[in-house]
């Protein structure tokens, strides 16, 4: 009996044990991220007004070819877009649709921009590694073969791909606004570590760099890409005055249509659904109200 009793106790405490532990494993899940995330701050993104902003918005082309074209002399030398084809620059509410050429594999303007793009290849006859015209068919061509080339050349920083930013961050496109124009002076107090920039706007922790009063610790982080868009570094072609924010605006647009390409598409049958189950629901009322008209309840 006193066996039963030690090995009823030892079961008991062990439970108790077990217990304990999951519930200090669950505390520590729900503690971690909030006390990571109470070390990243930052300043709220400017209100920025986008042309697909809304119910019944949609994308501007003139501002997404501009969009395209900053990303292609500027951003491209070091971020990938890996999950974009060169054809759906001219699939339907793309940069470069034209009616004429609802195929976007046959599209000129596809053929076009990807011709002007060398891709790595095979030689299907000799087996030689070879750079060949890009095709509409083709990926957006990566700056870089590998992580560790992308990260060899920016310090050990990796470039984050573009393909869906604008929906991984919080803020969307006007985060990207924000965040390329936002770069500013370290406020006197705040050291920068060589290589690195400060942007009030980039989620960080400056914490461990700032030597001014604790309660006045500096919002914002620091980020390994310098300031980009100074004015007029990209030539527009119809002529828009280039400035940074015009720059960064219109790129913003390009990442917010890549990042979500069939968004307009998307508005208009939301709103063909609408009008349907709007009709439908008068049709089913005054249908109900004929066939019950004489009926008793």
């Amino acid at each position: 009996m006193s066996m039963l009793r030690k090995a009823s106790n030892a079961a008991t405490l062990s439970k108790r044990l077990s217990g304990a532990v999951l519930a200090a494993g669950v505390l520590a899940l729900a503690l971690t991220p909030a006390q990571a995330f109470a070390k990243t701050k930052a300043e709220e993104p400017a209100k920025v007004p986008f042309s697909f902003d809304g119910p019944f918005g949609r994308f501007d082309q003139a501002a997404l070819q501009r969009g395209y074209k900053v990303y292609a002399e500027v951003c491209s030398n070091c971020h990938s877009m890996n999950l974009i084809y060169y054809r759906n620059l001219a699939q339907k509410d793309g940069p470069f649709f034209d009616p004429k050429h609802p195929n976007p594999n046959d599209s000129p303007f596809a053929k076009a921009i990807a011709a002007d793009i060398k891709v790595p290849d095979i030689d299907s006859d000799t087996g030689d590694a070879i750079q060949r015209p890009a095709t509409p068919a083709d990926h957006f061509h990566a700056p870089f073969a590998n992580e560790a080339a992308a990260r060899g050349a920016n310090g050990g920083a990796l470039p984050p791909d573009l393909s869906v930013i604008a929906k991984a961050r919080e803020g969307g496109p006007a985060y990207l606004v924000s965040l390329l124009t936002g770069y500013k002076d370290p406020p006197a107090g705040l050291t920068v570590p060589d290589g690195k920039y400060y942007n009030p706007y980039f989620p960080g922790d400056v914490s461990s760099a700032w030597t001014g009063p604790k309660n006045k610790v500096p919002l914002g982080g620091f980020i390994s890409m310098p300031f980009q868009l100074i004015p007029d570094r990209v030539a527009f072609d119809d002529g828009t005055k280039s400035t940074s924010y015009q720059e960064a605006h219109d790129v913003a647009t390009f990442l917010a249509w890549a990042s979500d390409p069939k968004q307009t598409e998307r508005k208009q049958t939301g709103f063909a659904v609408m009008l349907y189950l709007l009709a439908f629901a008068i049709v089913m009322y005054f249908s109900y109200r004929r066939i019950w008209r004489n009926v008793a309840h």
